[in-house]
């Protein structure tokens, strides 16, 4: 779906970085054209300013999405708070999980089984999709810290190319 989203805007280099951004950070576009963070305008001045386009190509882009078969996906696209930021203060492990092939399915799989085998809780996991990240990862926030043993058995999955704890 996101590669249809994407070829949609092929025709034009900035209004394809303004919708991957929107994709990569969970923003959206409100009925009125604006572009939306769980349904709070964001101004287009800001997103352009972030990457480093005119207003103008963000604003013509909330437009064209808007007319796009894809309207639904972004009117109801909705941002989540990311808990590995605020990890150490709330006691959680964060562990990165880079795998040898996002495109094959069984990473979370793989990774949960050994988490879960160990009875430990899981507070938030999130991946980055393959299509819209140049290295995409799993992300997972377990409760409390890791027991001796755990990372290692992570380490040592082969759907693992590298992991960051």
């Amino acid at each position: 779906m996101w590669s249809a989203i994407l070829d949609w805007f092929a025709d034009s280099p900035s209004q394809t970085r303004v919708v991957r951004f929107l994709l990569e950070n969970g923003f959206g576009v409100n009925k009125d054209g604006r572009i939306a963070c769980n349904t709070i305008a964001v101004a287009a001045t800001q997103v352009a300013a972030r990457l480093s386009v005119d207003r103008r190509v963000v604003e013509a882009t909330a437009r064209r999405i808007l007319e796009s078969p894809f309207s639904e996906i972004f009117i109801n696209m909705r941002a989540t708070p990311d808990l590995s930021v605020i990890a150490e203060n709330l006691s959680l492990t964060v562990i990165t999980v880079i795998p040898q092939d996002a495109s094959k399915p069984g990473v979370v799989n793989a990774c949960i089984q050994v988490l879960s085998s160990h009875n430990i809780g899981l507070r938030q996991v999130f991946v980055t999709d393959p299509h819209l990240s140049e290295e995409p990862r799993l992300v997972i926030i377990a409760e409390g810290k890791m027991p001796p043993g755990v990372i290692d058995e992570l380490r040592e999955l082969p759907v693992v190319k590298r992991l960051i704890f």
